[in-house]
């Protein structure tokens, strides 16, 4: 139970939910399969087989959102409905047209749709109620907005917003950068995109490469700005953070592994060992990555 890419979302402390009740919310909407006719089921399954829908340990609460989708790929619809077009030319001897292509497109899609086969991936949600957060493990944008939309769909308006900081990061690690100083705490990697503010589209990536030195400090004197950078806290924990405050390629290196694995006797209780482990750590580095991004913007 390891996270890998972050959402990070702010919960005000007024926010009046309790495990119990958020669960119940949850079972109320599970995954259910795919019908004959869908391409897509979505729906809340447990975090363990053996959990309820919201999983707490130590105070945190793990949530698992559940996606079945059919797998029908474009191209098997196209080369059918080529095959049924190319039939009814030869039989009809006459063209068939753009609007009777896209109907006999529908129909194929119909045909074909209750026999293809289903993949299912599950979204990752943690909430740590005390301290105020929600994180969604998603490598995408669209994926956590569907996490989210899920959860809103069931518990209704909630006080969330994405978090924000007095400091850009964009602007932070630049200045990291040119200093040749890490903030306390977090040391610099060897992974980097630099972007230009007045070219959209002009980027310079390096990956495992050094950073140090009078080109990265040239490149940033010309107008770039750092847009992700690969860093690592307190010798535990690596992660390349971007220009939107999203933390992607999360890694907990060895040390914190070992700790996980040899405080757990069996498979469930690595399970929670894991995910303890993690939120606590997580917790601690995000309030030292606040501090060097100049604290959060207060929400007005």
């Amino acid at each position: 139970m390891w996270f890998r890419n972050l959402r990070l979302y702010r919960i005000a402390p007024d926010w009046a939910m309790t495990t119990s009740r958020l669960d119940e919310i949850l079972a109320g909407q599970p995954l259910q399969r795919c019908g004959a006719m869908d391409m897509q089921s979505r729906g809340w399954v447990p975090p363990r087989p053996d959990s309820g829908f919201v999983h707490e340990v130590n105070g945190q609460w793990l949530l698992a959102l559940g996606v079945e989708k059919k797998l029908l790929p474009a191209s098997v619809v196209r080369q059918v409905t080529q095959e049924r077009a190319a039939g009814i030319e030869a039989e009809q001897d006459r063209k068939v047209g753009r609007k009777e292509l896209r109907d006999l497109r529908e129909r194929v899609t119909e045909e074909l749709l209750p026999r293809a086969f289903s993949s299912r991936r599950t979204t990752w949600g943690w909430i740590a109620p005390r301290q105020g957060w929600l994180v969604v493990d998603a490598g995408s944008d669209a994926k956590a907005d569907e996490f989210l939309e899920a959860l809103l769909h069931g518990v209704g308006p909630m006080p969330l917003t994405p978090l924000k900081t007095r400091l850009s990061p964009a602007t932070a690690m630049t200045e990291w950068l040119a200093s040749g100083e890490a903030p306390a705490g977090f040391t610099v990697d060897r992974d980097l995109e630099l972007r230009s503010a007045a070219q959209a589209q002009a980027a310079i990536r390096y990956v495992h490469h050094a950073l140090e030195g009078e080109e990265i400090r040239q490149h940033i004197g010309n107008g770039k700005l750092a847009t992700r950078l690969g860093m690592t806290w307190a010798d535990r924990i690596s992660f390349v953070l971007t220009e939107k405050l999203q933390i992607k390629r999360l890694a907990f290196l060895d040390i914190l592994k070992e700790e996980a694995e040899q405080a757990a006797e069996d498979a469930v209780m690595q399970f929670d060992v894991d995910f303890a482990l993690m939120a606590g750590e997580l917790v601690r580095m995000f309030d030292d990555l606040m501090e060097c991004l100049g604290g959060e913007m207060v929400q007005e």
